[in-house]
């Protein structure tokens, strides 16, 4: 198996007095193929460790890798073109354009591809079916469910087959029902070969994941492909 995500002794200090450790010497890889849960408690850092693994956000120190591309340091716009190449993200809350349809919010995933518009939408299409709401590619945001919401994040991380997916408490706004739904549909994009990583605090959610990392204070405590 091939690494896909490499983050090697991260810091990520926020100024202050005294200043925040917010991530302290952070090292992991991820393999492609697997569904990795990091779990732990509010402030933990494991949505820190999600915002520099994603590029969202950049560590202090340490180094971080995509595919075997240096993220770290990066300018902002080949960091941008990295994530639109070999990432997706899904948030909590969705993030949807109200305005656009599910269809057209799936195809802004792959507005920086440089892909012609036609190609864009026939894609989104293909994956609002590979997420089960081909049927309700034309409604908007407002008209759908939280759970369906939620599926349609996940086709627009997924629309441009990434080689990673990054899903940051997915299931933290819906209910019991769709929440499952969005795990076992996280569970069947994994089969197919997407490699995922969740963020989370639920142990329930937590469960969903082949390999747990737990973090407590800034640190990996427990690593369960350590522990074999």
């Amino acid at each position: 198996m091939s690494v896909v995500l490499e983050v090697r002794d991260a810091w990520k200090v926020y100024p202050g007095n005294p200043p925040v450790e917010s991530v302290r010497g952070v090292s992991f890889t991820v393999e492609r193929g697997e569904l990795v849960a990091i779990v732990g408690p509010s402030g933990s850092g494991k949505t820190t460790i999600l915002n520099m693994a994603a590029g969202l956000d950049r560590p202090t120190s340490g180094s971080i890798r995509i595919a075997g591309r240096a993220a770290h340091g990066l300018s902002d716009r080949r960091l941008s073109g990295l994530r639109a190449h070999h990432m997706g993200v899904v948030f909590q809350r969705f993030h949807l354009l109200d305005h656009l349809s599910a269809l057209d919010n799936v195809a802004t995933g792959l507005l920086y591809r440089a892909i012609p518009g036609g190609r864009r939408r026939a894609a989104a299409a293909e994956a609002l079916e590979r997420v089960g709401l081909g049927h309700r590619a034309h409604h908007r945001p407002h008209e759908l469910s939280g759970g369906e919401q939620q599926r349609v994040a996940i086709a627009r991380a997924v629309v441009g087959r990434p080689e990673l997916v990054f899903a940051d408490e997915p299931t933290g706004n819906l209910d019991t029902g769709s929440g499952a739904g969005v795990l076992a549909l996280l569970d069947e994009l994994n089969g197919d070969g997407t490699t995922i990583v969740v963020i989370t605090h639920s142990e329930e959610v937590a469960r969903a994941g082949r390999r747990h990392i737990e973090m407590r204070d800034g640190q990996i405590v427990h690593d369960s492909r350590s522990s074999g």
